[in-house]
């Protein structure tokens, strides 16, 4: 952590307990730990959901359930979180997670492949989308969630500069690196949407539907 992100995690609201201890044992008990949202991204998440004020979102890409409980700590009474994930091998530990939250009455787990179960929702049902899943396929996902979006609604897509690799040379085999800058460059050329990319962590597009 560089002396900045130390500045700004000391001035903005603190990180709550249950989600310290999420992110604990995630980085304890699973190889890829970091995938957390963590706490800037985590707060970021909350707040703008509250801006948004969506009575539907949809996450793309569980892990651990960080970011959903983050997204349903901003909604308002009423409102739900489908969130998705394709590992069932971490469904026991995301329920878990849940469970552990006065937020986790609000969220409704999906698991299996996206692409698939998104075709159970009926078309511009969700407010807000978060994309955060296999980065090889972000295109795939973004099309396939772009029309379950309402007109003036809201889309996230995490690690799109994906720790500065997109501004460097890319090995061949990289497929992840590949498909983030296939996925920019198709959507900066987008005129369905609006959209801005975060220098937040490492990465994170805003992306609002015309």
């Amino acid at each position: 952590m560089n002396k900045i992100e130390e500045y700004i995690l000391f001035h903005i609201d603190p990180e709550p307990e249950v989600l310290k201890k999420i992110d604990r044992d995630a980085h304890v008990n699973l190889l890829q730990g970091n995938m957390t949202s963590g706490h800037l991204q985590g707060r970021f998440l909350k707040m703008i959901t509250q801006m948004i004020r969506p009575k539907r979102v949809l996450e793309i890409g569980t892990f651990v359930g960080y970011s959903t409980l983050c997204f349903a700590e901003g909604l308002e009474e009423g409102a739900e979180l489908h969130t998705i994930e394709i590992d069932d091998e971490l469904e026991d530990r995301i329920r878990a997670n849940f469970a552990q939250s006065e937020y986790g009455n609000k969220i409704i787990l999906h698991i299996g492949d996206a692409l698939d179960i998104l075709s159970r929702f009926p078309a511009e049902s969700f407010d807000l989308a978060f994309i955060d899943a296999g980065k090889e396929a972000y295109w795939d996902y973004f099309e396939v969630t772009l029309p379950k979006i309402i007109q003036g609604g809201f889309m996230l897509v995490d690690n799109t500069l994906w720790y500065g690799k997109v501004v460097e040379e890319v090995k061949s085999n990289d497929w992840s690196t590949w498909g983030i800058l296939d996925f920019n460059r198709k959507l900066a050329d987008d005129e369905r949407v609006e959209k801005v990319i975060l220098p937040l962590r490492d990465g994170l597009t805003l992306i609002r539907k015309k």
